[in-house]
């Protein structure tokens, strides 16, 4: 089991749009993924579970990832955490 710490840089938090850009990197990977908060925790598996976190800019998580090729898993769900994400506007 590896854990790493990650700031989330997103302006408008961890919403719906950057969840689903996570859950779907968590579903390449067979092992446990978590995330941990001051509010509390979730399995990355969960879009609902995930989004109840209430994740805001500036907070700093835990990111818990154990099995085979759980540091590379890590560092990635890390570097998407603190991706500053630039979504285009819906139309309509």
């Amino acid at each position: 089991m590896i854990e790493m710490q990650a700031t989330i840089r997103n302006a408008q938090g961890i919403h719906c749009r950057p969840s689903a850009v996570i859950m779907k990197e968590t579903q390449k990977y067979d092992g446990e993924v978590r995330v941990l908060s001051d509010k509390a925790d979730c399995d990355l598996r969960s879009v609902m579970g995930l989004l109840a976190l209430g994740l805001e800019r500036g907070e700093v998580i835990t990111i818990r990832v154990d099995g085979n090729g759980e540091e590379e898993m890590c560092k990635r769900l890390v570097a998407l955490f603190e991706t500053e994400f630039d979504f285009p506007p819906r139309d309509g």
